[in-house]
């Protein structure tokens, strides 16, 4: 591939709902262009962009490919990204790696779920974007509706440039309203516009002219009083439109045919901006001040390390994004963030799994560069005499979570290393030891997402893995006072056990933890027993007296004990004191304590009865409602047993239109006829688990 200067450079993220053919658009923008020489299908694993064997298996993208294609002088880099809601970790790499976003919906189905979600995320990263109505040679295809829609949805600010020649089995082509030429089947031949798409071409081509004139004051006066605006002033303005956001073209395909694609990237070419139409990116130097850097050559080195890869062949490959400034084959940088020095080996440009060297990356491109020791995705790397830090990319916060369990001791010994990797690697993983119930947890995006991680870290390295439900963290209180003495007593020859002790446990204040004290006179328990009781009584409370659950909220008061001269040791007063409490416990009326967690539920309006009907099956408790246009913010309060397949369960009730956030709020008391089925389970597995 031959350099291209940053003008000369488009990154363009394509957004949208899964299976709208967005990965089959740049498989066709590949061949079309000549990046290769044969088309891949989705449904025979054979594309491109979806090379992984997790993509292959499932027949969806899983992870974000960078697709540069040479189109009419200039370098196109497409960064295709994954429909499912599992994957947006890598939506959010692609987006803040482009220039530009190319949403693709579907000309049978219209905006989706998927389609709302891109749009978001171009409004949160100020992207210009465009609109691709694709698979116009489906059933039941409809270009205008499907832009009638868009507005309504979007606003009106959605303008078609194309317009389509025939629909369905007919679809043959597209009109562009610009150039007021036709190009039918996968060729950049013009022709004539049929005289059958008169009246689309006249509405549609009136509402082109006028969105873009809206943008430019010579443009509007001009207009306004009548006259033509010449292609070449049309092109200008619609290319300023794009860059500010004023205007949003809706493109036409049929991908799987190739049919209009090349106008696509033309369109994307030509209207779309390049690195240096961008606004400036902000940076912090070392002593914390705002930089402001443009996409120059010759500016300061910023490169943003967009994301990451484990090759079983090459090892770590990251994914960087020139900022500012070129990055030099066979140099050294500078990782701001880790505050360390890595080596430029070779970087090289990604199609795929194709590997493409290069002997430099200028600003605004997109390269790679394997094996650099300490860099993660979100870094910065610069050079060490003018450290900056770039923006670090926000990922979607984990809302779904898996124990994690080794297959094999082998397993168990690589287990550790391997989730390291994959957190490395996929950021919108989290992974954290529940101490109050040993287990390891893997939190993503949703259960396809934790399937994925744990393929990949049995195909990458090694490491099979069990994945359960998590182990509710229950807890024991009590609700009682009460006092027991008990001695414990033991003679087998030789020097034999004995300590007495006599508790009071009583309850405290929820949330208040454990006290002990001692009112012990005249040395009935000695003060070298006096700790020792109290560890005994800790350790018995961690072990679990109710059904193997931890006891919290209560006071042990020490008031009296004995002791022998002879027989007598720290451990004979730890066991007395373990099950004096023991005893105590069973005494004073004891309740299970369950986690209450806040969620917070984002959701269209038209699906708020349903979550909440859903949440009170569920025992949640809601705490408010808030309208935030056309959608409701329910928050609420719910037994964390209730909501671990909250993820899935709130994804198929509203279509996947809502989000949510979930974090621990406190505890409350279990439900007498809940709390009996609890206890029961766990004894029952408990006493299994000592057969």
């Amino acid at each position: 591939m031959k350099e291209y200067q940053t003008e000369q450079i488009r990154n363009v993220v394509v957004l949208g709902h899964g299976g709208t053919g967005k990965t089959t658009f740049t498989e066709a923008a590949l061949f079309s262009t000549g990046a290769i020489t044969r088309m891949g299908k989705v449904d025979d694993g054979t594309t491109t962009s979806d090379h992984d064997p997790d993509e292959t298996k499932r027949q969806i993208s899983v992870s974000l490919s960078v697709l540069p294609c040479e189109f009419d002088g200039l370098k196109i880099n497409l960064i295709d990204t994954p429909g499912y809601a599992d994957f947006q970790g890598e939506v959010k790499q692609g987006v803040r790696a482009a220039d530009a976003a190319l949403i693709v919906v579907d000309a049978v189905s219209g905006v989706e779920v998927g389609t709302d979600l891109a749009w978001s995320y171009a409004d949160e990263a100020s992207l210009p974007r465009f609109v691709l109505v694709n698979r116009m040679d489906r059933e039941n295809a409809d270009f205008a509706a499907t832009v009638s829609q868009l507005q309504e949805h979007f606003g009106k600010q959605c303008v078609p440039l194309h317009v389509p020649i025939g629909s369905q089995d007919d679809f043959e082509g597209i009109a562009d309203l610009l150039e007021m030429k036709a190009y039918r089947g996968d060729s950049a031949e013009e022709g004539d516009i049929p005289e059958s798409l008169g009246t689309d071409v006249s509405t549609y081509r009136e509402q082109l002219i006028e969105a873009i004139a809206e943008t430019d004051d010579d443009l509007i006066n001009k207009y306004l009083e009548g006259e033509e605006l010449s292609v070449e002033e049309l092109r200008a303005g619609l290319h300023t439109a794009v860059c500010s956001g004023s205007v949003v073209p809706i493109l036409a395909a049929a991908s799987n045919k190739g049919v209009g694609v090349l106008r696509v990237l033309n369109a994307l070419a030509r209207s779309g901006p390049s690195p240096a139409d961008r606004a400036e990116t902000v940076a912090r130097d070392g002593s914390d001040a705002e930089v402001k850097l443009t996409a120059d050559p010759a500016g300061p080195l910023a490169v943003l390390a967009f994301k990451t890869s484990a090759d079983q062949h090459v090892g770590k490959i990251t994914l960087l994004r020139v900022v500012s400034g070129t990055m030099q084959s066979d140099s050294h940088v500078f990782n701001a963030n880790r505050k360390s020095d890595e080596r430029i080996g070779h970087p090289f440009y990604l199609r795929g799994k194709t590997q493409e060297p290069t002997a430099k990356i200028v600003a605004g491109d997109i390269g790679a560069v394997a094996k650099l020791a300490e860099t993660h995705t979100g870094d910065t790397l610069c050079e060490r005499d003018h450290a900056l830090i770039l923006e670090p990319i926000e990922f979607p916060t984990p809302s779904y979570s898996l124990a994690v369990y080794p297959k094999t001791k082998g397993d168990l010994d690589k287990l550790g290393p391997a989730l390291s990797r994959v957190t490395e690697e996929d950021p919108s993983l989290r992974v954290h030891r529940d101490a109050d119930t040993n287990e390891t947890i893997l939190s993503g995006l949703g259960e396809s997402h934790i399937d994925v991680t744990a393929e990949r870290m049995k195909r990458k390295f090694g490491v099979e893995v069990d994945l359960e439900t998590p182990k509710v963290p229950y807890r024991v209180t009590i609700t009682g006072t009460t006092k027991t003495d008990y001695t414990h007593k033991k003679q087998s020859g030789g020097h034999g056990q004995f300590a007495r002790v006599a508790i009071e446990l009583s309850p405290q204040a929820r949330s208040s933890g454990f006290e002990f004290t001692s009112s012990i006179v005249g040395g009935s328990v000695p003060k070298q027993y006096i700790s020792a009781v109290e560890k005994g009584v800790e350790e018995a409370m961690q072990e679990g007296i109710l059904a193997g659950f931890p006891l919290v909220d209560v006071k042990v008061n020490l008031y009296d004990g004995k002791e022998h001269s002879v027989d007598s040791s720290e451990m004979a007063f730890k066991i007395a004191s373990a099950q004096a409490l023991k005893q105590s416990v069973r005494d004073a009326h004891p309740i299970l304590l369950e986690p209450i967690v806040n969620l917070r539920v984002t959701v269209p309006e038209s699906y708020t009865g349903d979550v909440l009907s859903d949440l009170n099956s569920k025992r949640g408790k809601v705490q408010g409602m808030t309208p935030q246009g056309k959608l409701t913010v329910v928050e609420a309060q719910a037994p964390l047993a209730e909501v671990q397949r909250y993820a899935t369960d709130l994804r198929s009730l509203t279509q996947g239109r809502a989000v949510y956030t979930m974090e621990q709020s406190h505890y409350e008391e279990v439900p007498a006829h809940i709390s009996q089925k609890i206890i029961a389970a766990a004894e029952g597995k408990e006493d299994g688990e000592s057969e």
